[in-house]
């Protein structure tokens, strides 16, 4: 019984035993566990949620409590121990969080206040911005109502100077019309003429025999450069022409004559056409000696596309071989004094100078020998043989003029009272200041009248302070006592003074404001014109600077530049009057742009300054005189010439000509360096200098050119189609030879780069024609140029 007892208590032992033996070993466990995870989530589980420790501390309490109860008392002292501090711990992380919770509020409550003082502070900019803008809005309302106001007002003025601009013009086209129906044939004004022509066919000269004075010794190279008018009164005429009329027995009744004397080059067109478009008769002077030449058939046309009128004086009728002077006397009196063999080649070249006119379509015939149908016949011309330095013929022409204007053009000679006037040039005359030579055509101008001009910064209102005209019969251009005016009546060439008249344009019209007349009105009419004026006087934006005496002189000269030569001459600036060290500063800066032979001024007839000339070697400008147009013209086409050249010479290396060349295999001279062969040009020009290469074998370098020869004859080049021998010689490789590297069947090329093409645009574009061109852009393709 003890035994079994002692194992009953055994087995009762063990099963206490093995009770808590759960607990002992899952315990730890859990607790490791938990730890683990406690220890890994520590930081974001105090931040996130404090209590959450709470649950854990009772959990491992209740874990410690049973713990306990199994273990001897060594281990409850432990536990109690481990409890406490752990209680201590844990309540100081509570304290932690709880500081923490505070500093938050804290924070908030700052972060609260500082959104509200910015939300505050936002409102109050709006605010402000919106009052800003309001004030702007009315601001600017206020401003459009002003502006549409303003404009409508402008509109309203505007309207109303059209209103008054009509009714003065339609006032004035009435009064005009008034004027033309009271013009009478009993009241006819002076015949404007006009003395065209070739360069020295003796057109001044004869002027000057007319009025019996030497103009053209004050001219350069005997060619008139400026517009002149001479008065020359009825009694003149009728003395002139005495001896003459004493068989002809023509009643004068014209009260003058006014003779524009144009110049005589073909770079005055401008001038002449402005001369044409101003005269009702003209003289064409032709060289008996000559013929017909470029000038006097330009001259003609003109005159024809106008149905202007005209005489043709056959001049230099003296240099028939053995002509006896007969100073002065008509020229059928002259004749009957001349051998017979003067006579023969007076007839002869006459006869030819009609065959020339012919050919322009222009019938003629000497005068004398013409019926009364020929004069009927407005399309016939009549002939006056003359002698500008004997005088004889000069009678013959004027008479003629005389008995042109009274029984052809009376109609357009009865003078009205519509002022009709021209500006001629505009002319400084020391002692006057800047005068205004005018052409009055018709009606009257007046002293202290107020006329309006025009100028390229619009028309200008100036009061005439004097009107002067020369001394009878003398010429406008020649320095003498002036003949002071209170009235002129047209036709006359006058010279007006005022103020502000520097900058007046030649060949426009001038108008005086009337007590009736609208200001505007008479603006508008004189600006009409001004466009085609425009045109002529626009510079480009590279080229030479052109200063010239008077405005006639430059408006001859650009035109000349720019028509008559081959090529053109661009011009960048123009200017009128002395040449001033600022011009010269103005015209280097072509220097800087590269163009340096634009860094020129064309002077013509000016001054200049000590101060420019100096000013000008400084700054490698070069500075052109002359006198006479087409000398200046020359002196620049010379140093332009010689600059291309030397140009051409620098560029010589390094531009290429293209040329195709096929060897013939039958003219082989020497095979290696130097190759000698016969060759065709294919294409292109083949040059001495030029480098060839087969394209066909990777661009092989044959080597150059130095030397071509045709029938035994050396030559610079040879031109497509020709057969030549060509020496060729390669200093890079000298073993390259004809037959083992290339042969008969491969092509020479030139070898071209983008720098030789380069070079051949800028200085040997006139020497290629279409066709290389052509070749270049072939062989572009084949060198892969860009």
């Amino acid at each position: 019984d003890d035994d079994e007892e002692e194992e009953e208590e055994e087995e009762e032992e063990e099963t206490v035993e093995e009770k808590p033996s759960e607990p002992e070993v899952e315990a730890p466990k859990e607790e490791e566990e938990e730890d683990w995870e406690n220890e890994a989530d520590e930081g974001e589980e105090q931040k996130a949620e404090p209590e959450a420790a709470e649950p854990e501390e009772e959990k491992t309490e209740s874990k410690d409590d049973t713990k306990a109860v199994e273990e001897p008392n060594d281990d409850k002292d432990d536990w109690d121990a481990d409890s406490g501090d752990d209680w201590d711990a844990d309540s100081d992380v509570d304290d932690r969080f709880a500081d923490l919770e505070i500093q938050k509020v804290e924070n908030d409550d700052e972060e609260e206040d500082m959104v509200e003082k910015e939300k505050k502070k936002e409102q109050e900019e709006l605010r402000k911005i919106g009052l800003a803008r309001q004030k702007r809005e009315k601001e600017e309302a206020e401003k459009l109502a002003k502006f549409l106001a303003e404009q409508k007002a402008m509109e309203a003025e505007e309207q109303l100077k059209m209103q008054k601009r009509e009714e003065g013009r339609r006032k004035r086209e009435e009064q005009e019309k008034a004027n033309l129906a009271a013009r009478s044939r009993d009241n006819l004004r002076c015949p404007i003429s006009v003395i065209m022509g070739h360069v020295d066919t003796g057109k001044t000269k004869l002027l000057d025999k007319i009025r019996k004075t030497n103009v053209q010794g004050g001219e350069a190279g005997g060619i008139t450069q400026q517009i002149g008018a001479t008065y020359f009164e009825q009694k003149t005429l009728i003395s002139q022409t005495t001896r003459l009329n004493q068989t002809e027995n023509f009643d004068i009744t014209i009260p003058g004559m006014l003779v524009i004397d144009t110049p005589g080059h073909e770079s005055f067109t401008n001038l002449r056409s402005r001369g044409s478009s101003l005269c009702d008769v003209a003289i064409l002077v032709v060289d008996l000696m000559h013929g017909l030449e470029q000038q006097t058939i330009e001259s003609l046309n003109m005159l024809r596309k106008r149905g202007t009128p005209f005489v043709v004086a056959l001049n230099k009728v003296d240099r028939c071989y053995d002509w006896k002077v007969c100073p002065d006397a008509p020229i059928r009196e002259a004749l009957e004094q001349q051998p017979e063999g003067t006579i023969s080649e007076f007839r002869s070249r006459s006869e030819n100078a009609k065959l020339q006119l012919a050919e322009q379509g222009v019938n003629s015939n000497i005068y004398w020998e013409m019926g009364d149908d020929d004069w009927e016949n407005s399309d016939f011309v009549p002939l006056v043989p003359t002698s500008a330095v004997s005088g004889e013929g000069v009678q013959d022409v004027l008479l003629l003029l005389c008995q042109m204007a009274q029984r052809k053009i009376w109609r357009q000679l009865m003078w009205h009272a519509n002022l009709q006037c021209t500006v001629l040039e505009v002319k400084q005359i020391d002692g006057l200041g800047m005068t205004v030579d005018v052409l009055v055509v018709n009606g009257y101008l007046r002293e202290n009248d107020r006329a309006v001009f025009c100028t390229l910064d619009g028309p200008i209102v100036a009061e005439i302070r004097g009107l002067l005209t020369p001394p009878p019969s003398r010429e406008m251009r020649i320095k003498s006592e002036y003949i002071h005016h209170k009235e002129v009546k047209g036709a006359l060439g006058v010279k007006v003074i005022g103020n502000g008249l520097e900058k007046v344009m030649a060949g426009t019209p001038v108008l005086t404001i009337q007590e009736n007349d609208e200001e505007e009105d008479i603006k508008a009419e004189v600006m009409s014109d001004l466009t085609n004026l425009k045109d002529k006087l626009s510079v480009d934006k590279l080229g030479v600077m052109v200063q010239a005496s008077t405005l006639g002189a430059l408006e001859a000269l650009l035109q000349f530049l720019r028509e008559e030569t081959n090529p053109p001459i661009p011009v960048s600036a123009v200017g009128i009057g002395a040449i001033h060290k600022r011009d010269v500063t103005k015209i280097s800066i072509m220097n800087e742009k590269g163009k340096s032979e634009y860094a020129t001024i064309l002077a013509f007839d000016v001054a200049i300054s000590p101060e420019a000339r100096t000013h000008a070697q400084e700054m490698g400008v070069r500075i052109f005189t002359a006198e006479i147009i087409y000398h200046l013209f020359d002196q620049f086409t010379r140093f332009m010439d010689n600059l291309r050249e030397q140009r051409r010479q620098e560029a010589a290396a390094i531009a290429v000509f293209p040329s195709i060349i096929k060897i013939l295999p039958q003219h082989i001279f020497n095979q290696k360096d130097p190759i000698i062969v016969g060759a065709e040009v294919v294409e292109g020009i083949l040059k001495v200098g030029t480098p060839l290469c087969v394209p066909q074998l990777g661009g092989l370098h044959i080597g150059k050119v130095t030397s071509i020869e045709s029938n035994g004859k050396e030559q610079e080049t040879a031109r497509k189609g020709s057969s030549v021998a060509v020496r060729i010689v390669n200093e890079t490789n000298p073993t390259i030879t004809y037959g083992r590297q290339f042969d008969s069947t491969h092509c020479l090329y030139s070898t071209l780069s983008r720098q030789s093409i380069d070079a051949l645009k800028e200085n040997f574009k006139d020497k290629l024609e279409n066709e290389d061109w052509r070749l270049v852009v072939k062989l572009k393709k084949v060198y892969n140029i860009i």
